[in-house]
């Protein structure tokens, strides 16, 4: 059950609480996004799953730069792509992974987050080291990788447990789409997965 969360919080899972200003450090960013989170987690048996989708979509856009996630995940496909092309790809990554988590994330059982430090990345980010603890103590790491852009730091991968990077797992996730039609095809993907999840 805990590394399963683990995972939901590693498909790009902030939500959507008001902040007074963005945070300017890498631990800022992920203490804010984890702080709100907790919040969603302990009222998530009290929304539907459109409602928890509402409530991640801002937080998600504020704490995760996923424009940038999804031309990584698709590689050269992006730069063969419209400017239309990408901007479909990138509003069906967004509705994908939230409708997601929106649909398995559905409760609260006492977990906590703890940060245990901050560090270097490669190509200029940086790594935030935090764990997900249960109330028995078993833990599951999670490793936010931040890059700033414009002054702003923001999430652009996750790691669990120092396993292969859920960026990665989507990059192998959508080869198959990708040589079947190219971005077209992996949108139509993703939206459609989004659909089935959030229903009518």
């Amino acid at each position: 059950m805990l590394r399963a969360l683990a995972v939901l919080l590693a498909v790009l899972v902030p939500c959507s609480f008001e902040a007074a200003a963005q945070p300017q450090t890498p631990t800022a960013v992920v203490e804010s996004f984890q702080a709100e989170l907790l919040e969603v987690m302990k009222g998530a048996r009290r929304l539907d799953v459109a409602q928890r989708y509402e409530r991640l979509m801002p937080g998600v856009e504020k704490a995760f730069n996923l424009r940038l996630m999804a031309r990584m995940a698709v590689g050269s496909h992006w730069d063969r792509a419209s400017e239309t092309q990408r901007d479909a790809l990138d509003s069906a990554f967004t509705r994908m992974n939230v409708a997601t988590v929106a649909t398995l994330f559905d409760g609260y059982s006492g977990q906590t987050f703890e940060v245990d430090g901050e560090s270097a990345g490669p190509q200029e980010t940086r790594l935030v080291q935090t764990r997900i603890v249960s109330p028995d103590r078993s833990s599951v790491k999670l490793v936010y990788r931040l890059i700033q852009l414009e002054g702003r730091w923001q999430i652009i991968d996750v790691i669990v447990d120092d396993g292969i990077s859920e960026l990665q797992t989507r990059r192998s996730e959508y080869a198959k789409s990708l040589s079947e039609g190219g971005i077209d095809r992996l949108s139509a993907v993703l939206e459609a997965k989004a659909k089935e999840l959030l229903g009518p």
